[in-house]
């Protein structure tokens, strides 16, 4: 469970969605923030509208006092100032130490799945911590996480994912799954496929079916495919997905890799991606080498 925890509001039912997974996902003894983003200064009106910039502060303090109590949560609040959401949220991340993000999906897309909008992608990829997004119509449904996914491929990131994973689970005893996919080269969708290559792959997935049946207390499986679709299938069954981060950017932030970037916008449920861990030589250079080979689950 998290013990620092930090929520995006905006006085919407995304903000609320968010609010519902981040009481699921912080420690009994941990703590919830609430945070709102305005403009406020950085706005030129303000400089021409005497008494404005007070009127948009304290507006953010009513709403987060009406989030607070309509999610029934003890939590603290802080309205910050910035350019953006996602820029305010991970400067409040950094200052608070959280130790995870919450935010929300704005609409559905295509078949009922969870869309972000620029706010909330901006919120994802860049964060200083973990970021969990609720699936949209979390909040008129919160039910416990009785199922959790893991992407997985065995290396150090997608180990990470599965110990979260199995913490969170505790608490209620949930069944864990996890999901190696091995990726289907490119050429292979045109139907010309050497043998020699569709040997090697069958061999690959038996690798990965026997990894995963080696994995104390869960639900494991193996499975060919493009890892981005897979996962969100993946979800169809699921209350919350686990995956890793590819990597930190120049300044130690989160960065996604394309299996994330399609997660965010196909997900069907709701999605946790943890920042990577840290890792000896010799699993960075595993981690190479097989993405050299195939895209993995777990570092995305």
């Amino acid at each position: 469970m998290f013990k620092n925890v930090l929520v995006g509001v905006d006085g919407r039912t995304n903000g609320r969605d968010a609010i519902a997974l981040a009481t699921r996902l912080t420690d009994p003894d941990g703590k919830l923030t609430l945070a709102h983003v305005h403009s406020g200064v950085l706005r030129p009106v303000h400089a021409a509208t005497p008494g404005l910039l007070a009127d948009e502060a304290e507006a953010s303090h009513e709403l987060l006092e009406r989030e607070r109590a309509a999610g029934e949560v003890d939590a603290e609040l802080v309205s910050i100032v910035s350019v953006s959401p996602g820029r305010g949220l991970h400067e409040q991340a950094e200052e608070q130490h959280a130790d995870l993000l919450v935010v929300g999906s704005c609409s559905h897309g295509a078949f009922g799945r969870a869309m972000l909008g620029d706010d909330t992608r901006g919120a994802l990829n860049g964060a200083p911590c973990a970021v969990a997004i609720a699936a949209r119509g979390y909040a008129e449904h919160p039910k416990p996480l009785a199922r959790i996914g893991v992407g997985y491929n065995g290396l150090a990131e997608s180990d990470a994912a599965l110990a979260v994973a199995s913490d969170l689970a505790a608490p209620t005893r949930a069944t864990v799954d996890a999901l190696e996919v091995v990726s289907i080269p490119t050429y292979a969708y045109t139907g010309i496929m050497p043998p020699a290559i569709g040997e090697s792959m069958d061999v690959m997935l038996q690798e990965a079916t026997g990894r995963m049946r080696k994995l104390p207390g869960v639900e494991g499986r193996a499975v060919y495919g493009l890892p981005g679709e897979e996962l969100a299938a993946f979800g169809d069954r699921l209350d919350l997905l686990v995956v890793g981060s590819r990597g930190y950017g120049p300044l130690r932030r989160l960065v996604l890799g394309s299996t994330s970037a399609y997660l965010e916008r196909h997900a069907r449920c709701s999605l946790l991606v943890l920042p990577r861990v840290a890792v000896s030589a010799a699993d960075a250079k595993a981690s190479a080498d097989q993405g050299a080979q195939e895209p993995t689950v777990a570092s995305v």
